[in-house]
């Protein structure tokens, strides 16, 4: 079980970000660019596991590679893979994993706030636009926060 799970989204250039997503002893890097709603997608995906879906995906188009996030859901337990493929509309099995885990449903949700609650403290939502080209995802994150606190969790982010 992964309990150390962290993920960190670092604007890198305009219109280009780097994730890393990483638990003790494993560590995957990733690159996406704005042409998607990439950090939208990643948030729904995990709102929808919160909301107790079972199996979820959400791909960063990295032009011409993409990364695509695999979440299975059982229980509280979420197993996660990051497969790198040549193209985004590849199927799985043409990619390569770059990285996987095991954790459980708060751990992910906990992780994914955290990040972009960080995102939000470094760059601004202004300054976010500016580097990123989109708008900052503030809606998402709302939802994310708001499916993972209505569990009653006694943690807090």
């Amino acid at each position: 079980m992964t309990a150390d799970l962290r993920i960190t989204w670092t604007l890198d250039g305009h219109g280009w970000a780097d994730c890393v997503v990483e638990a003790p002893q494993t560590r995957g890097e990733l690159t996406s660019s704005y042409i998607t709603g990439t950090p939208e997608d990643l948030l729904t995906a995990v709102a929808r596991l919160v909301a107790g879906e079972t199996e979820t995906r959400a791909q960063f188009e990295s032009e011409p590679t993409a990364y695509r996030w695999v979440f299975y859901r059982e229980d509280d337990d979420v197993w996660i893979r990051v497969l790198e493929l040549p193209n985004g509309s590849d199927h799985d099995n043409r990619g390569t994993e770059v990285w996987s885990g095991q954790t459980d449903v708060d751990q992910l949700a906990r992780a994914m706030i955290r990040c972009f609650d960080e995102v939000a403290r470094t760059y601004g939502e202004s300054g976010y636009r500016g580097k990123w080209g989109e708008h900052f995802p503030r809606a998402e994150l709302k939802a994310l926060r708001r499916l993972w606190h209505s569990r009653e969790r006694p943690e807090d982010v």
